[in-house]
């Protein structure tokens, strides 16, 4: 049986700790900072682990 391949695009957006868990950066941090306020931007700063409805999709996704 052929091996699957993990989906490059994800790969890129989530980092797995080494409990399992998955961890993703939030959204809203790309662009427009001008018309953000500082307390946003530090909101929005760092990481978040992944909801619990995702998991198995993203999992999938990258192969584990």
């Amino acid at each position: 049986m052929p091996k699957n391949k993990t989906h490059s695009g994800m790969k890129k957006r989530v980092k797995t700790t080494g409990s399992g868990k998955l961890l993703v950066q939030r959204a809203g941090m790309r662009h427009n900072f001008e018309h953000k306020s500082s307390r946003i931007t530090r909101r929005l700063s760092g990481t978040q682990t992944l909801s619990e409805n995702d998991v198995p999709r993203v999992k999938r996704m990258l192969g584990r």
